[in-house]
């Protein structure tokens, strides 16, 4: 597939377009959004305008927000009102976000009163929330009706549903009452009520926060979930597809800032270099500032390692084993707390687990230290080793595991407290526990 890409790229390159066209045409939706995701932007806007209408407007729903904003930029008005009405209103929403607000307002006067209406209704949530992220094309059943009613309904609206697999059951005022499923609908008599037929509803509230709507969403393995205002009425729908979109969006944000950078949103190959410049170096210069305390350490313990040499022999094993060790709790806390094991009220029950791994993680990899240093360079210095890695790895798992809880509370990111500032943190302090134990023990 990489060489049919390589092809691909060729032929926009040496401006063979109808041959281009051609080989578009023989290409699946999935393949053509690969091929549009690799190309620079003015490459992108040719390839896409050479698609069949159809085919556009597929390929046009399966790329990301921030490629989908670079193509709305370079078409004419009427075709911009073409491929932006063609969106779900949810799906709508997030391009927006992504546009100069003037090109914004612009395509929304395009649209018709109706898809006008239900855009406006998503636009009136906060960022974040899962009012934001949630469908308000949905089909309700009231609870009085019967299977063939609601089969129905669900015949002459379904076309515009965004699921039909879940069914909220509503009351005369619109209050969430319980789900019917469309199996549960096809697999009954016509004359069955459905309030036989409805089953508690898990529901979420539209300002609930939409990661963990979608986490939700996930663990019990439901195909939808009703979002309701604060009065418990019913005011749109948050489907499978939209949750794994959130969460793999959130695990893309974790992964990112983990390594000391910010997430790019979009696919590596089309973003621009400057921009994942921009993305990294911010970054950089924190953990910079930060490895400038770590060489003030060694500024002033330069007379003890001028005294015994050796003793920088083992700075970067004490350091590396330290700041892996506060990155290993950091991880595992941060995914407990993405996955709702632990929660910001659990802060001394992770502290007296973190504490324990490292005292044993610690006591393992010292007694190793301590062997290897003993015989090489002397008992004194191999105790000096052990036991400054007892010290490290359990002083680092337990700041690596408090730190993700410390950022949950302040109500920032906790992969932005996690690996980049623990490699730092521990680095300094992991040297002033070293030489502090080698003065003691070496009488240096």
């Amino acid at each position: 597939m990489n060489e049919l890409l390589d092809e691909l790229e060729d032929m926009i390159r040496e401006e063979r377009l109808t041959d281009l066209r051609h080989a578009l045409e023989e290409l699946n939706v999935g393949d053509i959004v690969d091929f549009l995701e690799r190309l620079g932007v003015k490459d992108r806007a040719v390839a896409f305008r050479l698609l069949s209408k159809g085919t556009a407007v597929e390929a046009f729903d399966l790329l990301d927000q921030a490629l989908q904003g670079e193509i709305i930029e370079g078409l004419k008005d009427a075709e911009v009102a073409h491929y932006f009405e063609s969106l779900d209103p949810d799906d709508r929403v997030r391009l927006m976000d992504e546009l100069p607000a003037s090109v914004a307002r612009r395509m929304m006067r395009h649209l018709d009163p109706r898809e006008r209406s239900l855009t406006s209704i998503v636009l009136g949530y906060p960022n974040g929330t899962i009012g934001r992220e949630m469908s308000p094309e949905f089909v309700a059943i009231p609870e009085h009706w019967t299977v063939a009613e609601a089969m129905e309904k669900v015949s002459k609206a379904g076309e515009d549903a965004e699921t039909l697999y879940t069914l909220p059951v509503v009351d005369p005022g619109r209050l969430l009452k319980g789900v019917v499923s469309l199996r549960d609908l096809v697999s009954n008599s016509p004359d069955t009520p459905i309030a036989d037929l409805m089953r508690e509803a898990d529901s979420v509230d539209a300002d609930h926060d939409a990661e963990d709507a979608a986490r939700m969403c996930a663990d019990r393995k439901h195909l939808a979930v009703p979002v309701t205002d604060s009065e418990h009425r019913v005011v749109g729908i948050f489907t499978v597809d939209d949750a794994l979109d959130i969460l793999e969006r959130a695990e893309s944000e974790d992964a990112a800032r983990h390594g000391g950078a910010e997430p790019l949103n979009r696919p590596y190959l089309s973003t621009p270099v400057l921009q994942i410049m921009r993305s990294r170096v911010v970054w950089l210069l924190v953990l910079a500032l930060g490895a400038a305390l770590t060489v003030q350490v060694l500024d002033v313990f330069e007379g003890a390692i001028e005294s015994m040499v050796v003793l920088s022999l083992f700075v970067p094993l004490l350091i590396g084993t330290g700041g892996n060790s506060g990155n290993q709790a950091a991880t595992t806390v941060t995914r407990a707390l993405a996955l709702g094991d632990v929660g910001t009220r659990d802060v001394f029950k992770v502290l007296w687990r973190e504490v324990r791994v490292g005292i044993t993680l610690g006591a393992t990899l010292g007694v190793l230290g301590f062997l290897v240093a003993g015989l090489f360079y002397g008992w004194d210095l191999g105790i000096v080793v052990g036991l400054t890695l007892l010290s490290i790895c359990t002083l680092a798992a337990s700041v690596g595991g408090l730190m993700p809880l410390l950022g949950k509370k302040l109500g920032a990111d906790p992969a932005v407290f996690a690996n980049p500032f623990i490699s730092t943190f521990v680095d300094a302090t992991g040297l002033i526990v070293y030489f502090m134990i080698a003065r003691a023990v070496l009488g240096i």
